[in-house]
């Protein structure tokens, strides 16, 4: 029988291992927040961005030194930070992005799929084949090539894991957003069969969708017509997905894979009709 000591927490439980995080390019962003959750859990980390998507956006492209900075003043002793710009879509980027981390780190035990196109979408009426190829291509696509080319690496060692991160289009209604949503949605609907292929390897993969997050595109307007739909007064903020896809890297939850799982703070998608 194992006794209290044994079920104490170690305090960096991914200690000399290594995590690929895409979409790590704004400090407001969610994939900056794992990054630096898995470095403070121990882990070395390289980073993926993409500085040009966020350029063509609405909030910017943040300063990348300052991102990197950020994530390492979080690394424990012997731990390193590394990163990459790159587009996912480029035939090839998905293989050539898991081989620079290893190059670099030695090996990746955990693979974060944070990226994601925000992009020029619509509803029906609106849509057209770039838009609804586009979106494919940058939010399902890759990820399920990044997926394909971390398992096809990893040297099989405990504690492979891989992270999607979904969208809540199997909840409730996302108007206006058609093809972000399908994308998304193939993610959600694809975990259970690529979990089932990667236990093989002693791989687990779970998709976490992280609700409505504040990540710097969210306005008071916006706040006003949604406020009820939140029993905590508040937006996610960028770390409440990130502690959970933490746990998800670490020994603690070796057992759970195949998973969709949603952290909303119990976010209610109904409103009030005219």
């Amino acid at each position: 029988m194992s006794g209290p000591m044994d079920l104490r927490r170690d305090p960096v439980p991914l200690r000399g291992r290594v995590a690929l995080v895409t979409g790590v390019s704004r400090r407001r962003g969610i994939g900056y927040a794992i990054a630096r959750r898995l470095a403070a859990y121990g882990a070395s980390v390289f980073l993926h961005h993409f500085a040009e998507h966020d350029a063509e956006r609405p909030w910017g492209a943040d300063d990348l030194d300052a991102v990197v900075s950020g994530v390492a003043e979080q690394l424990v002793s012997g731990a390193r930070v590394a990163h990459i710009d790159g587009d996912l879509t480029a035939d090839g980027a998905p293989e050539r992005l898991v081989d620079a981390a290893t190059g670099e780190l030695g090996h990746v035990d955990v693979l974060v799929c944070n990226h994601a196109s925000s992009g020029p979408d619509g509803a029906l009426g609106e849509l057209d084949t770039a838009v609804l190829d586009a979106h494919w291509a940058v939010n399902a696509r890759s990820s399920i090539l990044l997926a394909q080319a971390f398992a096809a690496r990893h040297d099989g060692r405990p504690g492979g894991r891989v992270v999607f991160l979904t969208s809540g289009q199997g909840l409730g209604p996302m108007p206006g957003e058609i093809a972000y949503a399908a994308s998304k949605g193939a993610l959600a609907e694809i975990t259970t069969t690529l979990a089932d292929q990667l236990a093989d390897a002693g791989i687990t993969l779970n998709t976490v969708n992280p609700g409505p997050v504040d990540t710097g595109y969210l306005d008071e307007t916006t706040w006003e017509h949604v406020a009820p739909m939140f029993p905590f007064g508040r937006y996610g903020e960028p770390d409440d997905p990130a502690r959970l896809i933490a746990w998800l890297a670490t020994d603690e939850a070796r057992w759970v894979t195949g998973q969709v799982i949603h952290t909303e703070g119990g976010f209610g998608r109904w409103r009030p009709r005219a």
